[in-house]
């Protein structure tokens, strides 16, 4: 009787350590791409310098990132149901890897299309690794303590962010490292095969782990108090999906033209200055999830978004006024209060669906692709009328955003 006790002992011991250890892989891929988006905007600016786009089609590389999301998502959740969580990290890390690599051909092609082309390419794998890697966290371990993981799980994907930009100026925009390395586009030809290289690395190595498949039981509920209502009847679902991707597309068009309007709104500072004032906003974007998730003990979701919300509209509104240096300032600023916006609307989009949560859940990972919708005309208003009056757009979006908090995420039912 006690030998086999103590043998239950042990298996429950290695559970948990198996768990933890999948746990470690699972969010250790967040890292990955954060650094992937962290690098997306400086590249922006980085190809209006060398291949001469203008910035409306700089923001190309940032429809084919985003529009990975709107594509393949759907694609990505069928891999991971039918062949497993490890096949799908191990697949979107391939898939990365192998985008990485494509950014080479195209480097030495001095094409930008091209560069357009391998974007899709390394976000498709990001699309299936951050599904799998989402999903695979949310599951391992005790349920009470899922958004705790997700939480932690995202800090690491902030300091990829961060770490993005640093690399960015100093290898894409330091004229004497990139004359070293033989040119601007031969910077990124090496940049990216080194993350490539790594990223297959850490492919092989994760594929020789044994990882635990957990199954997640089905939510029976519903059945005992009958049918379900359609998720097109819960309006905080329908405004959360809504707003959801209209704050990416804010999220997306205000990284991608901040070296432009820094540099614009400070006289004398540097596209390689404008890269590292970028990464002073992210580590505020780093910060300010660290301080949300404690101030969330204390002040309810819907007040801190609405507070959120309405704190941003106002630092851009300073920002579209283009005034020297405190714009810039104020852009900084608005990373922090940004931190916390994509996790709280996804909360509170798939509060108390039960049985419909998890399809709410993959269709608000879809509302990503959001981040297609502003760049371009974000872009073309700032070749026009200069980078400031660009962000007038996602002043107006911080504003929905805040009304999603004060009205729209109240649990109210559309009528039939």
């Amino acid at each position: 009787m006690m030998a086999t006790q103590a043998e239950a002992h042990r298996e429950s011991d290695a559970e948990r350590q198996g768990i933890k250890l999948a746990l470690a892989f699972a969010i250790s891929c967040f890292v990955i791409w954060g650094l992937a988006y962290g690098l997306l905007d400086v590249l922006n600016k980085h190809f209006q310098e060398t291949l001469h786009v203008g910035k409306a089609e700089s923001s190309l590389l940032q429809m084919a990132y985003f529009g990975a999301y709107l594509i393949m998502s759907v694609p990505a959740g069928m891999l991971m149901k039918r062949a497993g969580y490890k096949a799908g990290l191990v697949s979107g890390l391939v898939i990365t890897a192998l985008g990485a690599f494509l950014f080479i051909p195209s480097a030495g092609a001095e094409s930008f299309p091209l560069f357009v082309g391998s974007m899709f390419v390394l976000a498709t794998g990001i699309v299936v690794l951050e599904t799998s890697a989402d999903t695979y966290v949310n599951v391992l371990g005790d349920p009470a303590k899922a958004s705790y993981r997700l939480n932690l799980a995202q800090s690491f994907n902030a300091v990829g962010v961060f770490i993005g930009p640093l690399i960015g100026g100093a290898f894409f925009f330091n004229p004497d490292v990139t004359a070293r390395l033989g040119g601007e586009l031969t910077s990124v030809q090496i940049t990216y095969g080194i993350i490539g290289v790594l990223v297959l690395a850490y492919a092989f190595v994760l594929a020789r782990v044994h990882l635990p498949e957990i199954r997640a039981a089905e939510d029976t509920l519903e059945q005992e108090r009958g049918q379900p209502l359609p998720l097109s009847r819960h309006r905080h679902f329908v405004f959360g999906v809504a707003t959801q991707a209209l704050y990416i597309g804010a999220q997306v068009g205000v990284g991608a033209y901040f070296i432009n309007l820094v540099t614009e709104t400070w006289d004398g500072l540097s596209s390689q200055q404008g890269a590292y004032l970028l990464s002073i906003a992210m580590f505020g974007y780093l910060i300010g999830r660290f301080v949300s998730t404690a101030l969330l003990v204390r002040i309810p979701p819907r007040a801190l978004l609405t507070a959120y919300g309405v704190f941003n509209t106002m630092l851009t509104v300073v920002v579209a006024m283009g005034i020297q240096k405190v714009s810039a300032i104020a852009l900084i600023g608005v990373f922090f209060f940004m931190s916390t916006m994509f996790a709280t609307i996804f909360t509170l989009g798939v509060k108390d669906l039960g049985s419909h949560t998890k399809s709410a859940a993959s269709i608000m990972v879809m509302s990503i692709g959001g981040g297609v919708l502003l760049p371009y005309p974000m872009g073309m208003i700032a070749d026009h009328y200069g980078s400031p009056a660009a962000f007038w757009m996602p002043a107006v979006i911080f504003a929905i955003v805040a009304l999603y908090g004060w009205k729209g995420a109240e649990q109210k039912l559309i009528a039939a």
